[in-house]
């Protein structure tokens, strides 16, 4: 589940057809549950599961039914989506045939490369070398070791792969007389590296994070020789999923708001801290109580890992419904968990999912290639906004897709007087601002003058929590936002780090004008339905105070290409006065690089 791939994956065919579920095409029905009975106990985080080898288990054809070992009793939530992590000794020569070829197949846990130092710092993963020359695994976690004389575990109530969940009840301290959920992980399932420093990963995560409204609560963590334990806030509202079903798949467009706003609080302020989850579902939400305005809670890292800015993760994991195209192309950061947002989302307006099939591969394979139904009952009669909102979430190309920050400044969910929390985007998009060319300066600013009052509204409320001093924000400004907000789990990930690339701020400042033009993204932008008028707008600005004479041979040195491409750089070109076209104006926009074998690098 790490950065690290299986080196010698054995794989056997599997191809197991789901429950009969109403297919998307047709009249949307509400997901329907297995007819296993279930346990009266209430949802805790984390459902018992835990992810700490490479998972043997396998998706079946329905996210809504699970089958479990003889003798091990249903989780609180028997039809919670099964999910599993995919990942190939080496990168697939191309994502679409491979996928539906590899994600039919099985694999076993590796063998231990006897040279296997471990995946982490504090014997994560390391150990001595025993008498018949095999590594043995040190899983010392350093935890405290006093789990029993603070805590009375009670009843199981979940049970997953890994792991358990207990009720308990803390005996003293702060939390004394107080219940709690304690995730219980044996050590003797621990037979990997790599799964050792899965563990230390989710206790890092957990406790890095907690404290934001949205997150589930970790206390502490514990081991003995047997077990880790991870004492977390005990959720006992139920799941998500569990209310979708109870109001028979479907929510009101305001009360769907309700639960989407509060799943981008936790999303935007996980991947400010550069943690992507990888797991979101309805499954993985949990309520505090079981009062019908409970707030929600987050739960499951098991799956979750840190990603700089701007950093590529390639393990494919997460649960099928839900994966994003990019994650099945092995190249993906935070945008991933927006796609889940908007699968969520989908689910909650319609009742019904908007990728299914019967199979694994055709589940992929629809992730990949087909488009949401947006048509049919009940979508004739939802707003033109909550569609809009969908649409942009489920873009199959990540850069088109909103933010979680930008989700939440969306006309469908704006709300004046709540707060919009600081995007990381808008660092990405201001170093590759201040590292560009004049004319490409030049083009973004010209843009920035067409955009509509819609997206202002998202760049003023990024621009106001920099906290700018007389109308303008300099390198400090950068650096204090993201410090306020900082947490282990930042300091983890090195989100700081992208500081360092920003350093051509540190003498100069920037105006809310400029600011505009460096925080925007032109391919954002041209998700918006409204992309033409934008673009033309910004055209005609861009012709009164930026467009310039300019030859072949430094468009190709603009674009990054070689002489090899040259015939096509001729068409963006004016040969009336030698300036760019509206072609070339958007091409120059986009930083497009055509492929070549003379393909310029710096």
């Amino acid at each position: 589940m790490g950065h690290c791939c299986s080196k010698d994956a054995v794989v056997k065919d599997e191809n197991t057809p789901g429950s009969t579920v109403q297919n998307h095409h047709h009249h949307p029905q509400p997901p329907r549950r297995s007819p296993k009975p279930r346990t009266p106990s209430p949802a805790v985080n984390g459902g018992g599961r835990s992810n700490t080898t490479t998972p043997s288990h396998s998706f079946t054809g329905s996210p809504w039914g699970q089958t479990y070992p003889a003798g091990i009793p249903p989780t609180p939530s028997p039809a919670r989506t099964p999910r599993r992590m995919f990942k190939w000794p080496f990168p697939p020569p191309s994502p679409a045939k491979p996928i539906m070829s590899a994600l039919l197949k099985r694999q076993k846990t590796a063998a231990i490369p006897e040279n296997d130092g471990g995946a982490g710092g504090g014997g994560g993963g390391g150990g001595e070398v025993n008498g018949n020359g095999n590594r043995e695994l040190d899983k010392s976690f350093g935890y405290s070791k006093n789990f029993g004389s603070k805590y009375e575990l009670g009843k199981e109530v979940g049970r997953g792969h890994f792991g358990h969940t207990c009720w308990a009840k803390c005996k003293k301290g702060p939390l004394k007389n107080h219940p709690v959920a304690v995730k219980i992980i044996s050590k003797s399932k621990m037979t990997t590296a790599i799964s050792i420093e899965d563990v230390r990963r989710e206790v890092k995560l957990l406790k890095g994070l907690s404290g934001h409204q949205h997150m589930v609560q970790f206390h502490e963590a514990f081991e003995d020789d047997q077990s880790v334990y991870i004492v977390m806030e005990l959720c006992e509202g139920g799941e998500l999923l569990d209310r979708i079903l109870a109001r028979g798949g479907r929510y009101t467009e305001n009360d769907a708001k309700s639960i989407v706003v509060q799943i981008l609080s936790v999303a935007s302020f996980c991947h400010l801290q550069g943690v992507v989850h990888r797991d979101l579902k309805p499954e993985n939400f949990l309520f505090s109580t079981r009062d019908e305005e409970s707030p929600m809670k987050v739960i499951d890292f098991g799956l979750s890992d840190f990603a700089r800015p701007d950093q590529r993760l390639n393990d494919i994991v997460g649960s099928a419904y839900y994966v994003a195209p990019e994650v099945l192309h092995r190249s993906y950061n935070v945008e991933a968990d927006i796609w889940s947002i908007g699968v969520i989302t989908y689910i909650l307006l319609c009742g019904s999912r908007p990728f299914f099939a019967r199979t694994e591969s055709g589940i992929f394979r629809s992730v990949l290639r087909a488009d949401p139904n947006l048509n049919d009952s009940p979508w004739p009669s939802v707003t033109p906004e909550a569609k809009d909102f969908v649409k942009r979430l489920l873009n199959k190309d990540h850069r088109k897709r909103m933010t979680a920050s930008q989700a939440l400044t969306h006309p469908w969910l704006r709300d004046e007087d709540r707060a919009v929390p600081l995007d990381i985007l808008i660092y990405k998009l201001v170093k590759s601002y201040l590292r560009s060319s004049p004319l490409k300066r030049a083009a973004l600013k010209a843009l920035s003058k067409a955009l509509t009052e819609d997206e202002l509204v998202y760049l003023r409320a990024q621009f106001d929590l920099l906290e700018p001093k007389d109308g303008y924000v300099s390198l400090d400004n950068f650096r204090m936002a993201l410090v306020k907000h900082s947490t282990a789990a930042m300091r983890e990930s090195r989100v700081l780090d992208i500081l360092d690339t920003m350093k051509p701020l540190t003498y100069t400042r920037m105006t809310f004008e400029e600011f505009c033009a460096a925080a925007i993204s032109p391919h954002q932008l041209e998700a918006l339905e409204g992309w033409e008028t934008i673009a033309t707008t910004a055209f005609e600005f861009f012709e009164l105070e930026g467009n310039r004479v300019i030859s072949v041979d430094a468009l190709a040195q603009e674009m990054n290409v070689g002489p090899t491409a040259h015939a096509v750089l001729k068409d963006w070109i004016r040969s009336t006065d030698g300036k760019l076209n509206f072609l070339g104006y958007a091409k120059l926009l986009h930083g497009l690089t055509i492929r070549s074998s003379n393909t310029r690098h710096h």
